[in-house]
């Protein structure tokens, strides 16, 4: 292929998806990430896109966000490992959010066989993937539906989370920054978003090395409010990436780093200022896995909303145990 067809391929790829990696890049257009990356700068010279932090957004500095035909294939082992870790800070019997994107899809499909385990999304691909787990709870919020990503939005999602209550929210988004946090491109995601974070004592973030650094125009979760960041690591020569995990950890952000050889992430303890910060929250008691209840001659997973689950009892517990 030409350095001309390589080029167009590569910006067209950009334009569609808003912000592609160079691991992607190098893929598709079938070279090394060297040759896509000289590719990229004389892209960037022209001012048809912006070197990011190990690949290429759309110029500007925001980028836009893209629909989910085009996020499923993009990164997609990163995204994995990302899950795979992830699945590790959950524990058996606890209520946690799910929020939507194809990071927190991967990690849903991991959860199924976590016993106890109750799950409150607005995303239709976190349901179905939890779908044919006999001891997983599903409780979905209402909402519009946003063809797009297949998420429930808003006021009928945000109500629904109102005097809800659960351990740990699972959140992506389209960027981080340490200045500014998750941020996302669009309004109303982001505003479902901050109500999922509003429903947990802890926020845990996933994203891809490739969403380090990248700004979005509508802020989702502020630095001061994750606990952790579960991520993979950046490319060697990727300094921008390194530096913005670093002021991440610098703010009191636990950094999980996933990929080969990497351990569950349970069992690491969080900075001492975040630990008082978070144990002033009361979370609530375990649920116990009931007899008949996705057991043999169980009826499956139970759909329930999230306002109906928001006025039963929520319990407290004194001792806070970090994963």
């Amino acid at each position: 292929m030409f350095a001309a067809e390589r080029r167009q391929l590569i910006l067209e790829m950009v334009r569609a998806n808003g912000a592609v990696s160079l691991r992607e890049l190098a893929r598709v257009v079938q070279t090394s990430e060297v040759t896509v990356r000289r590719d990229v700068r004389a892209l960037e010279a022209e001012g048809l896109l912006d070197r990011r932090h190990g690949g290429a957004v759309l110029p500007g500095g925001f980028t836009r966000e893209s629909g989910f035909p085009q996020k499923s294939h993009l990164s997609t082992a990163e995204k994995t490992a990302i899950a795979d870790m992830a699945a590790g800070l959950v524990g058996e019997g606890e209520a946690i959010v799910v929020g939507a994107g194809t990071t927190t899809q991967e990690l849903a499909r991991r959860l199924a066989r976590v016993p106890g385990l109750t799950v409150v999304t607005n995303s239709l691909l976190v349901a179905q993937a939890l779908a044919h787990a006999n001891r997983v709870e599903v409780v979905m919020t209402g909402g519009t539906l946003r063809g797009s990503n297949y998420a429930l939005v808003g006021s009928g999602a945000e109500q629904s989370l109102q005097g809800l209550r659960v351990s740990r929210a699972f959140l992506s988004g389209s960027g981080l920054t340490a200045e500014r946090g998750l941020s996302t491109s669009n309004m109303l995601s982001a505003s479902v978003d901050r109500a999922l974070v509003q429903a947990a004592a802890e926020v845990v973030v996933l994203a891809d090395h490739t969403k380090l650094g990248s700004d979005t125009m509508f802020q989702t979760v502020p630095t001061e409010l994750i606990t952790r960041l579960v991520t993979d690591a950046p490319q060697a020569h990727d300094e921008r990436a390194a530096t913005e995990l670093q002021a991440l950890a610098d703010q009191g952000v636990e950094i999980t780093v996933a990929g080969p050889g990497a351990e569950p992430a349970a069992g690491e303890a969080l900075p001492p200022a975040r630990q008082q910060a978070r144990q002033e929250m009361p979370l609530p008691g375990q649920r116990r896995t009931q007899g008949g209840h996705g057991g043999p001659g169980g009826i499956g997973p139970q759909l329930r909303s999230a306002a109906v689950m928001a006025e039963g009892p929520v319990g407290r517990v004194a001792d806070i145990r970090r994963r």
